[in-house]
């Protein structure tokens, strides 16, 4: 069995962090441990409320997992704060598995989900030990301190990111205009790709971020490579995305169920460099 981690958030409404991610792994056939970082009071309007784990238990989470369970790979979502960051970082240095950072800061609704003095840390401590980032453009402007509006400049920003320590970075392109949505993928070692899919005018994309990256972090944990874990991870989102459940009344959740019954009659277009 091909066991992996989520380092994030709980979301009552159950459309992102914590639950959004065991909903990926589950449709993936890998098992899901889980670290909670903060539990939120949230549903498809808006988060309400936040109430942080403190660093010790995350810590005591993440080391009573490995004790027991081989984890092959690890994402993190949302870590709220500076302390929670640099004790994730500390703990996972000592580890043996692929790490997918997904830089969670706002929620679909505007609420901020991480605190502002917390990037610093997630640039110095965490992002030097990541097999891959997933950044949307808000997200990347905010780590590079750059405006983000076309692809040269979705470029510069890669650079800056990998210069980090990062092993790769995928580029989000859901935030550009434009009939198609296309990801970049860079590489530190200067190879490139970029998988291009139809852009879906909707608004149930709540949990978008953390099921691309839960998606990428269970193919890692199959033994896929990165560039097959981040395709196929791009298949599973979009299905997601196109087939929504249309529950709420706000930010509806996308359907991790889409994938499973879906996926033989579907393929996105990858761009080799």
């Amino acid at each position: 069995m091909n066991i992996v981690m989520t380092i994030a958030g709980s979301d009552s409404g159950g459309g992102a962090g914590i639950q959004a991610d065991l909903k990926t792994f589950q449709e993936l056939g890998v098992f899901g441990t889980s670290v909670i970082t903060a539990l939120t009071a949230q549903n498809t309007l808006g988060v309400e409320g936040i109430f942080p784990t403190t660093p010790d238990f995350v810590k005591q989470q993440i080391e009573v997992v490995f004790q027991d369970l081989a984890v092959k790979a690890v994402k993190t979502g949302m870590l709220f704060s500076p302390t929670i960051i640099e004790t994730v970082s500390d703990t996972l240095k000592e580890k043996d598995v692929q790490l997918v950072v997904d830089p969670v800061m706002i929620a679909k609704g505007g609420a901020n989900l991480l605190q502002s003095e917390a990037v610093d840390a997630l640039k110095s401590q965490l992002l030097p030990l990541a097999t891959v980032l997933t950044p949307n453009i808000p997200e990347a402007e905010v780590i590079t301190g750059m405006s983000i509006h076309s692809v040269n400049e979705i470029e510069k920003a890669a650079e800056k990111i990998l210069s980090l320590g990062v092993e790769s970075v995928v580029m989000k392109g859901g935030h550009l205009s434009g009939k198609e949505a296309i990801d970049h993928v860079y590489f530190k070692d200067g190879s490139y790709f970029a998988i291009q899919s139809n852009r879906v005018n909707t608004t149930q994309t709540h949990g978008t971020g953390c099921t691309f990256s839960a998606a990428i972090t269970a193919f890692l944990g199959q033994g896929k490579t990165l560039k097959e874990a981040i395709i196929e991870a791009k298949k599973f989102i979009q299905l997601a995305i196109e087939h929504p459940l249309n529950i709420g009344h706000g930010h509806g959740p996308t359907n991790h169920f889409a994938y499973n019954q879906m996926k033989k009659s579907f393929e996105v277009v990858v761009h080799e460099s």
